[in-house]
């Protein structure tokens, strides 16, 4: 866990398609990106900025997710999530997490991890 430090970055990046969408994972009624796919993008974010640093036989799981989302993205439009470490204690990972379409900054906050065997 020595290579785990503040400053780490992880990014993901998705195409909205209609299995995305807020109708198709039951979270609205309007075909835009829903709140918990662009979540989950922050969470692969996070991921990607540490999981191969990890040591063999250990991973991190999410804990703690305080996000808004703050615009709509259509169907079609390009997504990218940006997760950096911010701070490490113990096995107690924290993130501020970022996501925006090829318009706008479209979600933000804070995700905590743990890292576990």
């Amino acid at each position: 866990m020595d290579q785990i430090r503040p400053g780490l970055i992880g990014k993901a990046e998705m195409t909205v398609g209609m299995n995305e969408t807020a109708p198709r994972v039951g979270s609205g009624a309007i075909f835009v990106l829903a709140t918990p796919v662009m979540i989950n993008l922050m969470e692969e974010a996070a991921l990607e900025a540490v999981e191969h640093l990890l040591p063999d036989g250990k991973q991190s799981l999410g804990t703690h997710l305080d996000v808004s989302h703050l615009a709509a993205t259509p169907i079609g439009m390009r997504v990218k999530a940006v997760a950096e470490l911010v701070r490490v204690d113990g096995r107690k990972l924290f993130f501020n997490v970022m996501a925006h379409d090829e318009i706008e900054e479209i979600g933000s906050g804070q995700h905590e991890r743990v890292v576990v065997t």
